[in-house]
Parts: structure tokens; sequence; C-alpha cells
């Protein structure tokens, strides 16, 4: 086929035009992203040798080619290449590397972070622009007898052409270096020196061997030869007192693209019956589709040193899927495959040490650097909590690692805070579950224990909700149980103060019957009782759950992404407000504005909540009915 020519997509022109006309300080980035792809094709490759047998053996290698007299610089590898139509997939089509929230991040960064920005959105590859006038690839699929060559001047347009050729597997990508003006490129990209501190600085722990042909003087004659310039020296290998912390950040970087520093790494080292090494990072924010893509994360593989899967997920807990690394066995059999894994009695020995190691670290974040692990907290917690239900046997660790908002304080605490804090006769820990943390604050049903003195801890997150239903005794005390104190069997009252409510409760009885009945007839399909209440200080009322536990149940089923019916709730009245006792005159009278102020202040109980009202134009025509008739108007 003929050389063909396209446009690069919408976004392409401005993209290309930020790198061309690059501000970002550190252009010697370009290299480290383009030996990055090359390091993933090559392991790309030896996955499909251990799967496939019969594949040829191969030398894998990284070969960087300088050319001082025609100014180009050539990275190529012997990995698994592109096809034709994966060319125009990953180089021609941008927007598939996340180009739209890579220019928008970009424009919100200052100079100094911009740079940080290309290999977390995955546009790599377009770093090349910011050093070369013009870039060339040519690269032949494993398995196929055609080449390709993609051509890019980083203008609008690039073309594919068929009638290229490789003679193996492979991709080489050559590019036509700017010249060196001192001002803007400031280093010579085909200078020996300049791409060995490049290589030494960033891809010094690459797997594969890099290697350049350098000029050597030798019985007073030049010879040229292949040299490997890079230790290929893993560095979960290396003792922790030789690795230096920018080599940490480093290698966290290429690992996962994530151009900002990790809040802190984890060694892993065991030997014996069972011995493997590893390196895993925590990191300082989570990616924008970490809570929505369940299979996100993952620790990289590896046996022997050799690269086996990204993305392991039986290395991991899922709730502690945002933990990013890699781990190295020596007992595990180099033609392991994903389907006999999860069976694989090694990898479960694994998994266990690198939670328990996992947890070790997150203990001395907490006790030791509190900014930091706020830092964690903040960005983690919806997944990592999901762990008190997803795992029994660490369900006590992870809430004791977790950190909540309560009514004492605008900081977060933590159950052993919190603990400190307790008063003699609390009878659990209060607790108190919503999705709106504002609402939260503001519920009728925190005023009973904020008269008492109580604190209450204010659970915002959906997890919490469903931590509440299942595992309220996760803690193993008595005395350290999640008591929800929206359900009505949890309440501070003494025996005194009972008996008293009982004794005041009783007077009313006959004259709030006729509220009772009106309103089960009018709201029977939304209310599973109306009842009268004194634990309410200043609010005329509140929703309440029973102990049947059939609201939290449907709680959980939504915060699981079902959609259940909803459930009857309980509806206080706070027999000692005006609203109340008015509402009790009107239903003694028949009054026919009863319904509309009793609807009212289910309405207003919902919106304390955090709820949206199903109907919000019928809340506003109903008390709109009450105030005319209240003002006379």
């Amino acid at each position: 086929m003929p050389e063909e020519k396209f446009e690069f997509q919408s976004e392409a022109a401005e993209l290309l035009k930020m790198m061309i006309n690059s501000v970002y300080s550190n252009r010697d980035i370009f290299l480290r992203e383009l030996i990055s792809n090359a390091s993933d094709a090559l392991d790309k490759r030896r996955i499909e040798k251990l799967k496939n047998s019969e594949l040829a053996d191969f030398k894998p290698e990284i070969r960087i080619i300088r050319d001082k007299d025609k100014r180009t610089l050539t990275i190529s590898d012997n990995g698994i290449g592109m096809t034709r139509d994966e060319l125009g997939k990953y180089l021609g089509t941008i927007a598939k590397s996340g180009t739209k929230e890579f220019l928008a991040a970009a424009k919100s960064e200052d100079n100094n972070n911009q740079e940080n920005l290309i290999g977390q959105f995955g546009v790599g590859f377009y770093s090349a622009f910011m050093v070369a006038d013009k870039v060339e690839v040519l690269s032949r699929k494993l398995g196929e007898s055609k080449s390709c060559l993609f051509k890019s001047d980083g203008g609008g347009e690039y073309t594919l052409d068929d009638d290229a050729s490789r003679d193996e597997c492979g991709t080489t990508i050559v590019l036509y270096l700017k010249p060196v003006d001192h001002e803007v490129i400031t280093k010579d990209y085909t200078d020996e020196w300049t791409v060995r501190d490049l290589i030494s600085k960033y891809s010094d722990f690459i797997a594969w061997p890099i290697v350049m042909p350098v000029t050597r003087h030798k019985d007073d004659k030049e010879v040229i030869q292949d040299e490997t310039i890079n230790s290929q020296k893993a560095i979960w290998i290396r003792p922790d007192s030789e690795v230096k912390p920018e080599e940490y950040n480093e290698f966290y970087r290429h690992l996962t693209h994530d151009w900002k520093e990790p809040l802190a790494h984890i060694r892993l080292n065991a030997e014996g019956a069972t011995s493997f090494k590893g390196l895993l990072f925590i990191p300082s924010e989570a990616p924008f589709d970490l809570v929505v893509d369940p299979n996100f994360g993952g620790i990289s593989l590896y046996i022997n040193r050799v690269f086996i899967m990204n993305d392991c997920k039986d290395l991991i807990p899922e709730y502690m899927r945002f933990i990013r690394g890699v781990i190295d066995s020596d007992d595990l059999s180099l033609n392991l495959s994903r389907e006999i894994l999860q069976d694989e009695p090694i990898i479960r020995v694994i998994k266990r040490s690198a939670q328990r190691k996992i947890f070790n670290e997150l203990k001395k974040l907490l006790e030791n650097d509190r900014a930091k692990y706020e830092k964690f907290w903040n960005s983690f917690r919806q997944i990592f909590k999901w762990g008190v239900i997803q795992d029994s046997e660490h369900a006590k660790t992870i809430l004791e690692l977790a950190l909540f908002n309560t009514t004492n304080s605008d900081g977060w605490t933590s159950i052993a805070e919190y603990k400190s804090r307790m008063k003699p006769d609390q009878a659990g820990i209060y607790c108190l579950a919503g999705r709106d943390l504002a609402a939260l604050k503001s519920s009728p049903k925190l005023e009973a224990f904020k008269a008492k003195g109580y604190e209450v801890l204010l659970m915002s997150d959906a997890v919490d909700e469903v931590i509440l239903v299942n595992t309220a005794d996760a803690l193993g005390e008595d005395n350290l149980k999640l008591l929800n104190i929206s359900l009505d069997s949890v309440n501070v009252q003494t025996d005194d103060e009972k008996s008293a409510a009982e004794a005041e409760l009783k007077e009313v009885e006959a004259k709030f019957a006729p509220v009772k009945d009106q309103a089960m007839a009018a709201m029977g399909e939304k209310l599973e009782d109306v009842r009268p209440s004194l634990s309410m200080t200043d609010s005329p009322a509140c929703l309440r759950e029973s102990s049947n536990g059939l609201f939290q149940m449907e709680q959980v089923l939504r915060a699981m992404g079902q959609n259940p019916p909803p459930q009857k709730r309980i509806l206080e009245l706070n027999i000692k407000h005006p609203l109340v006792k008015k509402l009790m005159d009107m239903a003694e009278s028949k009054d026919e504005q009863f319904i509309n102020l009793l609807e009212i202040l289910y309405d207003q109980s919902l919106i304390l909540e955090g709820a949206v009202l199903a109907e919000p134009a019928s809340f506003v025509k109903r008390l709109n009915e009450v105030m005319t008739k209240a003002f006379g108007a």
C-alpha cells in the first residue's frame, strides 16, 4: 500500500504546539519516555514467548544510535512491535492517550511541574517533539512479515507507509533533532556523555540492556564498539542503604507514570521456605479512575528478575489496590499463568506478607507523620475502608487506622483518640452515617448527645453505612461497639430519665393519638410509625430507623450500586416544640392543613439528612399554603 496521509484528531494541534513550543524546563524527559515505551514492548514480547514456546528465542535490547552529522538520535528495540493499524491508533489518534485531561491539567499546572504530566497521561511519545523537528517510527509486529513507517513533523498531519522494511519485529524511532541554540535547546543529544547522564539519571534500573555504539581508541586506532550503559540492577534487589531517595522516586515514576512523589516506600524481603523480594509504594494522590474502575491497580510480578505480568490482583487485597510496586519471587515457575495464580500457595504467603507490611507502614505514618497520613486518608479512604467489610480478619486493624470527623473536632479523629475522650459511662462509640458532612453536623439526631457532651463520629462516605450494619462489633470490645444513633434503640438517657420521659409521654398519649392515626392514614406508604419524642432539644422532627435493619440494608444495597425499593421510616415529633404542639391541636380539630404541616416536617427531616426531595414543587406548594393561612394572607 503506498504512503497515505492522515490528520491528527482535534486536540492534536494544541498538544503538538505545546510540545514544539514547549515552555517545559526539563526537555530531557523525552529520552526517559521513549526508553520506557521500548522497555514495555520488550516485556510484552517476553510474555508472548512464555505463552508460546514455539516462538523463536531472542536477545532483548534497547539500542541508541547517535549521528552528529545528520543530527539524529535513534532509539530502537526488538520488542513486540506494532501493526499499521496500531501505529495509527496509538500514535495518530492522540485522544486515546487522555489528551483532553492532559491539556486541562497542563493549563492549570505551573511551568516547573508541567513536564511531569506527560507520562501521567500517557502522551510520552509526543515529548519527542520538544527536541525534534521531525519524527519517524518504523515498526514490525511480532509474527507479521510487513513493516510500516509513521512520519510526522509535529503539524496537523502524519503519514503511514507500508513500503518500508525491518529485518525483525520491534520498533525504531528516529528523531531529527532541533539545533542547539543554548537558550531553548541547551544540550546536544547526540553527545555520548549527555545520553549517558540521562540514562544514568532516569533509566539505569531498566531490566533490559540499553546498548550504545561508542568510539574508543585502541592501538592508535578508532574503534566503534557496543557498550551497555545501564546497570540493569533491579532496585528492589539492592540494599535499602544503597538506594537514594531520588532513585526510589524515579523508579516509582517509571513504574506508575505518576509524577507526584510517593508518600512512602515499603521493602519486602523474605528468605526461608518461601523467598521473595519486593518494593511497594503508597501514592500521594489517587488517580482519577481509581474509585470508578474496580479493575484498577495491582502489583507487577517478576520471577527471578524476569517480568511476568503487570497489575497482578492476587498479590494484594482489593481494598489495597491503590498500592503500586513490584514483587519478585525465586520460588514460582516461569510458566505461571493467570489462571493458576490464585491457587498457588506461595502467592498467598506473599499476599499476607505484603498486607502485613502495608499495615505496619500505615501505622508508622499515623503515629509519626500525621500530615502525610491525612494526605493518604483523603486520597484512598473510600477504597481502604471497604476492607472492613471484605476482610473480617483485619477489620479491627483497618478501623484502628481509620479517621473520622466528629462533633467535637474540626479535623480528623482516630478511634484511639475518640476512645481517650469517651465518658466513663458511655455504652459504645456513637456514630451517625450519611452522604453529606454538613447535613450530618446539623442533624437533629445529635441534639440529645450534644446536650450531654457525648462525642459522635460523623461518617459521610458510602461505605460507612455498610460498616455500621455489618461490622458494628469489629473492634472486639463491648464498650467499643459502633452504635448507630439513627436507630431507635440507641439513646443516652439514664434509667431515671427514661422513667420521667415515659411518664411525660404518657400524659400526652391521648392528645397525640389523633396525630398518629391521621398521619398513618395519609402517609402509611412512607412511614413505619409516628411517635412523640423528647430526645430533640431544638428541632421539631427527625427520621429514625427501627432496629429491624431494613433501612440500613437499603443503604447498603445503594452503596453497592443497586436500586432497592425505599424502606419506611419512623417519624419522631418533638412534643415540646411549638410546631408539634400546633400540629397536635390541628389533628384534634381535624384542620385541613394538618397533612400539609406534617408533610412539611417530613420533608424538612429529609433535607436535614442531605436527601434530595422527590417532589420539591409539592413541598413548596404545601409550605406556601401553610404560611398563607398562618399569616392570614
